[in-house]
């Protein structure tokens, strides 16, 4: 029982320390977008998508988040010799706070660790994506850690609202 208390603690701390390093309004109008009905949330980005890549990297960094992984899918596709454009896939997340979704319902994991997709459309705009937590929770039917998606939810639309056009 004391290493869950403790466990709960750290994730607290962290969670804390990770929003007091948000940024009061910086891209709000598109950072707190709606999801889409399938739950995904996309960001338009004002950089290149090399750019926005390094951007997002250098703020989940500065927040103290763990980088796990960068894919690039474009790259994966060559390989295939299958013509795409410019998509990137970054894997990162809190395991203090990640976990307790997990430990809630363990086919949560397949969410996590967050996931964010760099890509460009047709058009050429740049637009990071990434799955609503409210609608991971309801897809796991997690009910019992509102306060953790909620955070979640802001650490991500921070993370997002970094390379936001305006």
């Amino acid at each position: 029982m004391p290493n869950v208390v403790i466990k709960l603690c750290t994730a607290t701390l962290l969670a804390a320390v990770v929003m007091l390093s948000l940024p009061v309004q910086a891209g709000a109008d598109q950072a707190n977008a709606a999801p889409n009905a399938a739950g995904v949330i996309a960001v338009r980005s004002a950089y290149d998508v090399g750019e926005t890549v390094e951007r997002l990297k250098k703020d989940i960094a500065a927040k103290g988040i763990v980088f796990f992984q960068e894919i690039d899918q474009t790259a994966l596709a060559a390989k295939a010799g299958i013509e795409l454009r410019p998509s990137i896939l970054l894997i990162f997340g809190n395991p203090p706070l990640g976990t307790q979704f997990i430990t809630a319902n363990p086919q949560a994991g397949l969410d996590w660790p967050v996931r964010m997709l760099v890509y460009r459309d047709a058009q050429g705009a740049v637009w990071v994506a990434y799955t609503d937590f409210a609608w991971i929770a309801k897809r796991h039917g997690v009910s019992t850690r509102e306060a953790q998606f909620d955070m979640a939810t802001q650490v991500a639309a921070s993370i997002a609202s970094s390379v936001a056009a305006h």
